[in-house]
């Protein structure tokens, strides 16, 4: 009997062994295990956790000072969140100098010479009020990202968080007031030094790393001498909204920039044209003449027109079209200039004879006809291809070419893709001109008539539909015939003597062929490569024209990079005259 009691005393005596010695021994494991899977990097986070949690402290504060706050409304952004939001602004503002100046999808009508500012305005309103939309929520989207992908410049942007906010900080109280604070200005400093332009956490030095976990432990220091939330959410804000007046007038400073240049005709452009000039007069006067005069006006070949000022732009548009072209006996090309360019992009042409097609220069300033008409108006616009005479011209083709029944108008800012027979070929069912469509919402470009013609107007309103599709001028077939027969040129005369030639040149040609023009379909033409980075590249690359329309020509310094290449292309830069004036593709 006593045998089976000591063991069953043995047995409780165990199991309370085992119950006491058995937890220890599996913590002890755990903490080893913890210890060989990186006890570090778990204190490190540990630590970082106890960072953070003093920092968004500021978004479970009511703000009471918001009150006297300008707008935009009061929120107070975690440390995270602001920087998340100045990175898009970032993002916008790159995406901003590679398509141009906002705005440019309307100032590719200035071209013309009329102002669509009342539409740019109301456009720009929205986009900012989209814009400042996604900038208080782009950091959901972002902390979704990071769980899916990962993300390469997370310590970059880290860096630059810290650096916002201690420059937040640093605002509240004078570096001298306090010593944290001049710790914390000195090593902002050498923050911004050592992030300097890198875009990669591969970028950064292990000084900077160091740096990094340094300015951690100030700014907490910091937050806890400076704890008043509303205060460092109202100088976030401050510094947000002074960084978007920055921004606007950054702005304003790069659109004008963009219009002196459109407007300043380079220096290379200008020595071309003075050597060519100077060869032409060196050459006698029958030697001056271009071959096959003989096929100028005969009526059964490909007649192209040309309005244009400038030798390179003539080359490119007269070398893409053959190079394209089936039958390259069958073009002629008429350029159209002023009498003081005639020389230069004459001698272009005899050192640079256009294989088996024929070019013809004609001087606007000798047409006898012009006497009787009132040809142009003295435009206000600041770019002198919008005030030149030869915008305007286009309204005057069966005056110029009156032995001609069909011409093709090509502007000097575009480039032949495709051979363009077939475009003889189309059927135009009675109408006047051919041209592209714009009234396609969502496509480059887009327009309505009633963005840029008052249509409440009773002399106007009544003879016009609002809804009526407008058109792109480019590339344009006209049917000589057909304009003569409806007498066209008296009623753009008519219009002009209304007044409505301040309106550009485009919105008469709406108004002068309303009911008259045949569309073509959107492949005949592309437009945007002069202002617009949203092209679709499939549309460019199957296009039989592509045009440079805007302020951002192929052949000026602000060119956009993405679709000179299509330009340049057509254009021999190891002639002799384009190396001598550092043409350069």
């Amino acid at each position: 009997m006593s045998k089976i009691r000591l063991c069953q005393r043995i047995l409780l005596l165990s199991l309370f062994f085992l119950s006491v010695v058995a937890p220890l021994v599996f913590v002890s494991h755990r903490l080893n295990l913890l210890t060989l899977l990186g006890r570090r990097e778990f204190l490190e986070d540990l630590y970082r956790a106890t960072y953070r949690g003093d920092t968004l402290k500021l978004n479970a504060v009511e703000q009471e000072g918001a009150d006297g706050l300008e707008e935009p409304n009061q929120v107070v952004y975690t440390e995270k969140d602001f920087a998340s939001t100045i990175s898009y602004y970032s993002e916008k503002n790159n995406d901003f100098k590679e398509s141009g100046i906002a705005g440019y999808r309307t100032t590719t009508l200035e071209r013309n010479g009329f102002n669509p500012d009342k539409g740019q305005r109301q456009g720009a309103q929205q986009n900012e009020l989209s814009f400042m939309a996604q900038g208080r929520n782009i950091h959901d989207s972002q902390r979704m990202s990071e769980k899916n992908i990962q993300v390469t410049n997370k310590k970059v942007q880290e860096i630059k968080d810290q650096v916002i906010l201690a420059k937040a900080y640093l605002k509240i109280a004078p570096p001298s007031s306090n010593l944290r604070l001049r710790d914390l200005e000195q090593l902002t400093r050498e923050m911004e030094l050592a992030v300097g332009e890198a875009t990669q956490d591969s970028d950064l030095s292990t000084s900077a790393l160091q740096k990094m976990r340094h300015m951690e432990a100030s700014l907490s220091k910091v937050y806890r001498a400076f704890p008043d939330c509303s205060a460092l959410g109202a100088k976030l804000h401050t510094m947000l909204r002074q960084a978007e007046e920055q921004v606007r007038s950054q702005r304003h400073q790069a659109t004008y920039l963009v219009h002196l240049a459109a407007r300043t005709a380079p220096k290379g452009l200008h020595c071309l044209s003075m050597r060519l000039t100077a060869e032409y007069f060196a050459l006698r006067p029958e030697e001056r003449k271009l071959p096959n005069e003989n096929k100028i006006y005969h009526p059964d070949l490909y007649h192209y027109a040309v309005f244009s000022d400038n030798v390179l732009a003539c080359a490119a548009v007269v070398n893409s079209t053959i190079s394209t072209a089936k039958e390259q006996e069958k073009l002629v090309f008429h350029v159209l200039t002023k009498s003081l360019n005639l020389p230069a992009i004459s001698m272009w042409f005899l050192i640079n004879p256009p294989a088996k097609a024929t070019v013809h220069i004609l001087s606007i300033d000798n047409f006898e006809w012009s006497s009787k008409y009132n040809t142009y108006q003295e435009n206000n616009s600041s770019y002198p291809r919008f005030t030149s005479e030869l915008n305007y011209l286009h309204f005057y083709l069966p005056d110029i070419f009156p032995a001609l029944n069909k011409i093709v108008l090509l502007d000097h800012d575009v480039v032949v893709q495709q051979d363009l027979s077939e475009l003889w070929n189309i059927n135009m069912k009675g109408n006047v001109i051919g041209a592209v469509g714009t009234c396609q919402e969502g496509k480059i470009p887009f327009y309505r008539i009633d963005m840029f013609i008052n249509l409440s107007d009773p002399l106007i309103g009544k003879r016009f539909d609002a809804n009526a599709c407008t058109w792109a001028f480019g590339m344009n077939l006209f049917d000589l015939q057909q304009w003569r027969r409806h007498n066209l040129t008296a009623v753009y005369q008519n219009y002009v003597q209304m007044g409505l030639w301040n309106i550009g040149s485009l919105p008469l040609g709406w108004l002068t062929f309303y009911n008259k023009t045949e569309l073509l379909d959107r492949q005949w033409h592309v437009l945007g490569l002069g202002y617009s980075s949203d092209v679709d590249r499939n549309e460019i690359e199957q296009a039989s024209v592509i045009h440079y329309d805007g302020l951002r020509k192929p052949w000026l310094d602000i060119a956009m990079g993405r679709y000179k290449s299509y330009w340049t292309k057509f254009l021999n830069f190891d002639n002799i005259f384009l190396q001598q004036c550092n043409l350069q593709a």
